[in-house]
């Protein structure tokens, strides 16, 4: 790695670990579904990170599956999907909500 992706790397381990700190905190006080599925996302966004950062620097290993006919990263796919299906699923949630109220 490059210098300016280590600082790079360092940036966003920071930011996104800022995020799933207050996310977390945020958890602890909600019973709100919707958030609750934001806090899942900022969480998975921040461990794709780290498995990224990871995958990067040698520590693990991707195991590849076929998939559509070509070899894809399966747990870096899963990672790199799931935030923004909680994110859907949240807003999915909130507009739910807020259309039965009315």
């Amino acid at each position: 790695m490059t210098e300016t992706e280590i600082i790079f790397f360092a940036i966003k381990l920071f930011l996104g670990g800022l995020i799933a700190f207050l996310a977390i905190m945020l958890w602890s006080r909600t019973r709100d579904l919707s958030w609750m599925l934001l806090v899942l996302a900022a969480v998975t966004g921040y461990s794709a990170l780290v498995y990224d950062l990871l995958l990067r620097l040698g520590f693990v290993t991707s195991r590849e599956i076929m998939l559509l006919g070509k070899e894809l990263p399966l747990i870096k796919l899963i990672l790199s999907v799931l935030p923004s299906l909680f994110v859907i699923l949240a807003f999915i949630r909130m507009l739910y909500k807020t259309g039965r109220n009315r």
